[in-house]
């Protein structure tokens, strides 16, 4: 087996480099919530894939599954003849997630893919062709989905666009800078009101898109009153309500469904990331009054629904059904939560806590001054939690959180073995920091 270094080397020799790369770490092999890298040292991960591996790595029964399904049909293809993986995934997901009385779902490979589908499903739904999206927001990389994409880096050279995309600010809750949910709900809702009078008529909106908390945003949580609004709106103009629940679902934040958190029913939804337990398979649920507006033949794909991706999505949710991941995620979030805030008493850099269940994270900026993102700090943290081996990732417009998406089953010694690891990176890197004495073992 190739070492690290040389597996580098060959990567940049035949991978373009457009493909981002966050450092030179490795990966061998992975079980739980490790990774052993080509050169066999190990790291606890706090980044699962981002957000893929609730379950973990290589969970023996979603292995099983795989390996049955495998050796029984590899492919098929929706299109050409039913199977039972298909159908019964589907099954299972409408009862997990029903959208109203009656709900429907349909199987695609990615998040992005999800996007997409949804997208056309609203617009053949209400016959109208603008979507709102929000600042931060990231939905994908293909070309409707990159359009609704926030983050500029990601869109570097790749316009024109897709038209009829209008953006709004995220309602971003910042209690340090005397801002409360109440406040910024009513601000953000009147700006959208408005945006019907001046930038789009709401007769035109096909669907706004939210994700509940944000991803690559930065982990912000819309507040509460907020998301209720935004469905009276929707109702109110006949606007389709799409949640992105492609990192926030399958017991993220404490619950199957962030909206659980909310209460709020969204017309339709898009998932994927810990779906499949490590396979590509991702998923648009929703009310069947919209759902079956779309025209056969329109929605879909070639791969979409793989059975044997099938097989391994049926088997994660049996797995997080038994683990009781919601109960667990909770857990993780709280002593997550416990040890940043303790860290924020004493960094001046840290400039917020934020996140739901077991999605959470820390800002840094210079001074704790939002205005002054500190994206050098962060990276300097990532490197030191690297060579003392923990694998974490940012999040953010300036890559200046940092984000925990560490499977949910990790064992309360590795998760507080990681939170020292960062811990004790963030006393070594952050200028203002009131160091406490360096923790036994690093």
């Amino acid at each position: 087996m190739a070492s690290s270094g040389e597996l580098i080397r060959r990567r940049e020799r035949v991978v373009c480099r457009g493909v981002g790369r966050m450092s030179d770490m490795t990966a061998a092999s992975a079980e739980g919530a490790t990774i052993t890298d080509a050169d066999g040292k190990s790291y606890i991960d706090f980044a699962g894939g981002i957000g893929v591996m609730n379950v973990g790595h290589c969970d023996l029964e979603v292995v099983e599954a795989i390996r049955e399904q495998a050796g029984k049909m590899l492919h098929a293809s929706i299109h050409v003849a039913t199977y039972e993986p298909y159908v019964e995934l589907c099954e299972t997901l409408v009862e997990l997630f029903p959208h109203g009385t009656d709900t429907r779902a349909m199987l695609v490979n990615t998040g992005a893919e999800a996007i997409e589908n949804a997208i056309k499903i609203a617009r053949q739904a209400t016959g109208r062709p603008a979507v709102i999206c929000f600042t931060g927001a990231f939905h994908g990389r293909t070309l409707m989905a990159l359009s609704l994409t926030s983050k500029l880096g990601y869109k570097l050279g790749c316009g024109p666009f897709a038209p009829e995309v209008y953006r709004l600010p995220y309602p971003v809750v910042r209690p340090r800078a005397g801002e409360d949910e109440a406040t910024v709900s009513r601000r953000e809702l009147e700006r959208l009101r408005a945006t019907f009078k001046d930038t789009v008529a709401a007769k035109d909106v096909a669907a706004i898109i939210l994700e509940l908390v944000q991803g690559e945003g930065g982990f912000n949580v819309a507040p509460k009153a907020y998301v209720e609004g935004l469905r009276k709106l929707c109702d109110e103009h006949g606007i389709t309500l799409i949640f992105d629940e492609v990192q926030t679902g399958f017991a993220r934040t404490g619950r199957w469904a962030a909206s659980e958190h909310y209460g709020v029913t969204p017309d339709l939804s898009t998932w994927a990331k810990s779906m499949g337990g490590g396979l590509p398979i991702s998923s648009v649920i929703g009310s069947a009054r919209v759902m079956d507006k779309a025209s056969p033949g329109t929605l879909g794909g070639t791969y979409g629904g793989n059975p044997v991706a099938c097989a391994a999505a049926m088997a994660t949710i049996r797995r997080m059904k038994a683990l009781d991941l919601n109960v667990r995620a909770e857990r993780c979030g709280t002593i997550v939560r416990e040890r940043f805030e303790a860290i924020a008493a004493r960094v001046p850099e840290v400039s917020d806590v934020r996140g739901l269940g077991a999605m959470m994270a820390i800002e840094f900026c210079d001074d704790g001054d939002p205005a002054r993102p500190a994206t050098a700090l962060v990276k300097r943290i990532m490197d030191t939690c690297r060579e003392q081996g923990l694998l974490i990732i940012p999040a953010g417009v300036d890559s200046n959180v940092i984000r925990v998406l560490a499977p949910i089953v990790i064992s309360d010694q590795d998760l507080s073995r990681g939170l020292d690891i960062l811990d004790h990176a963030i006393e070594s890197s952050a200028p203002g920091s009131m160091r406490a004495p360096a923790r036994k073992g690093l």
